[in-house]
C-alpha cells in the first residue's frame, strides 16, 4: 500500500477495526479502500482467524445490535453484547472467573468462548468470533470434505498406504494445528465412506480399511486354536513385560491366506511395536515357522531378544528348539483370548490391507514383504506420539551401540 513503509506493525485496533469490517460481510477490497490497508494484509489478518467465512457483503457476518440484546442466561448463547464484554475485560487484564461473573455467566464458558475464537496471534476480537459463533450455529451445517477436494486427496492417498481413519485425523492436527480447513475427524472420514453423499472420497475407497466393508456392522468371531500342555504360560510372564516399559517382548501369530493352505508370520515388538513379517512360501508347519522365526530373530542383539508370546497353533509346536537356538522363552496365550496378544492382533488387522483374506499369500515374494514390512514400520503411530516403530528401534539400536 502507497505510503506505509516495508515492516510496518499496524496497532492492534487498526486490525480489530478491519477484521470488524469483514466479519460484517464487506468484501476485502472495499474494506481495503475504507481503512488503507492492502487486501493482502486483511487476508493475512483473516487466514489467522481460520473459522470465519466471508458474505461478501450480502449474507451472513456479525449480528446487528438489534439481535444482540437477547435475555441472558442458561441455555442461552453468547451474545455479541457478551463478547464485546470479554474483549474488554481481556484487554484489561481481567482474570476469565472475573469477567464470568460481570457478565453472568461461568467461567467454562468464558474459557470455550476464548479457546474456540481466539486468532492464532492470541487475539480474541468480539466481532469475528460472534461472525465465527453464527456460521457454525447455521443448519443445515456443510459437510467438511464435499468442498475440499485436496484434502479428500490426500485421505485418499495415506487410505491407499493402509492408514486408518483415526491415524490420518490425528496426524492432520498434528500437521495443521492452527488450520482447521485442514483438519478432520475420523469419523468425518467414516461417515464419507460410507454415505457418498456426504463427500467426494472415492466410492470404492472403504475396501483400504482393514475390515473392507461397505457397511458398518458388528461383528464377532471365535478362536480355536490347538492345545499345549507342559508349556510356559502367559501367567508367568515377568511384570514388566505387560507395562511395555522393558524391548525385547514379542509377539506372533500366523496370517492364514484361503482355506487356511498359505500363511505369513507376523512377529511385533510391544515396546516400540516394529514388525517383523516371516516369509513361508511352501507350508505353516512348525518345522517350517521354527526355522523362518530363528533366521529373523537371531539377527537381532540379545538385549532385544527377550521373551516371545504365541498364541496355541500348531505352527509352534517346536517350541523347545525355537527357545533353545534363540535363547529366549515362548510363552502361550490363554485358549481363545487374542487380547492377551493385543499389539499382535491390531498389527494384524494393518497387515490386511495387503493380505486380504480368502488370497493365496504364498505368492508374496521376500523383497515384496520386506517392502510392506517397511512400509508398516514407518507409519506414525498414536501410541508412539506419532513416531514410527523404526525410528524407536533405531533409537534403541543406537543406545546399544
Amino acid at each position: 500500500m502507497v505510503g506505509v513503509p516495508s515492516g510496518y506493525v499496524w496497532p492492534l485496533g487498526k486490525r480489530r477495526e478491519v477484521l470488524g469490517l469483514v466479519a460484517k460481510g464487506h468484501s476485502i477490497p472495499r474494506v481495503a479502500s475504507w481503512t488503507g490497508v492492502s487486501a493482502r494484509v486483511i487476508h493475512r489478518w483473516r487466514h489467522h482467524f481460520w473459522g470465519m467465512e466471508i458474505a461478501r457483503g450480502r449474507t451472513g457476518g456479525a449480528r446487528t445490535p438489534a439481535r444482540a440484546g437477547r435475555p441472558r442466561g442458561v441455555g442461552h448463547r453468547l451474545t455479541l453484547e457478551d463478547r464485546n464484554e470479554i474483549q474488554r475485560g481481556l484487554d484489561a487484564g481481567w482474570s476469565q472467573v472475573a469477567i464470568a461473573k460481570r457478565i453472568g455467566r461461568s467461567a467454562s464458558t468464558i474459557s470455550r468462548e476464548i479457546r474456540r475464537h481466539r486468532g492464532s496471534d492470541g487475539d480474541y476480537n468480539a466481532l469475528v468470533a460472534d461472525a465465527q459463533a453464527l456460521q457454525k450455529a447455521r443448519r443445515p451445517k456443510p459437510f467438511a470434505l464435499v468442498a475440499n477436494p485436496e484434502l479428500c486427496r490426500v485421505i485418499a492417498g495415506w487410505m491407499d498406504d493402509g492408514w486408518s481413519p483415526k491415524l490420518i485425523a490425528q496426524v492432520l492436527r498434528r500437521d495443521h494445528p492452527n488450520d482447521r480447513s485442514r483438519q478432520v475427524s475420523h469419523e468425518t472420514i467414516y461417515r464419507a465412506l460410507y454415505v457418498q453423499s456426504r463427500g467426494q472420497l472415492r466410492k470404492d475407497l472403504y475396501k483400504q480399511l482393514s475390515t473392507s466393508r461397505a457397511a458398518r456392522k458388528p461383528r464377532n468371531r471365535v478362536q480355536r486354536r490347538g492345545t499345549f500342555t507342559d508349556v510356559l504360560r502367559i501367567s508367568q510372564r515377568p511384570p514388566g513385560v505387560a507395562e511395555r516399559a522393558v524391548p525385547g517382548h514379542w509377539e506372533g501369530d500366523l496370517i492364514l491366506g484361503s482355506a487356511g493352505r498359505s500363511a505369513i508370520g507376523t512377529l511385533v515388538e510391544r515396546h516400540t511395536r516394529f514388525t517383523i513379517l516371516l516369509h513361508l512360501p511352501t507350508d505353516h508347519t512348525a518345522p517350517t515357522v521354527a526355522t523362518a522365526m530363528i533366521k529373523a530373530m537371531g539377527q537381532l542383539p540379545a538385549h532385544l531378544r527377550r521373551s516371545l508370546t504365541w498364541d496355541r497353533g500348531t505352527e509352534v509346536a517346536g517350541y523347545h528348539h525355537i527357545q533353545l537356538q534363540l535363547q529366549m522363552p515362548l510363552y502361550f496365550a490363554d485358549p481363545h483370548s487374542p487380547w492377551q496378544r493385543g499389539s499382535n492382533e491390531y498389527t494384524n488387522r494393518l497387515l490386511r490391507h495387503w493380505f486380504t483374506k480368502g488370497t493365496d499369500l504364498s505368492a508374496w515374494t521376500p523383497r515384496q514383504l520386506q517392502r510392506i514390512q517397511d512400509t508398516l514400520n514407518d507409519r506414525p503411530r498414536p501410541t508412539l506420539e506419532l513416531q514410527t516403530p523404526a525410528q524407536r528401534l533405531r533409537a534403541l539400536l543406537t543406545q546399544a551401540a
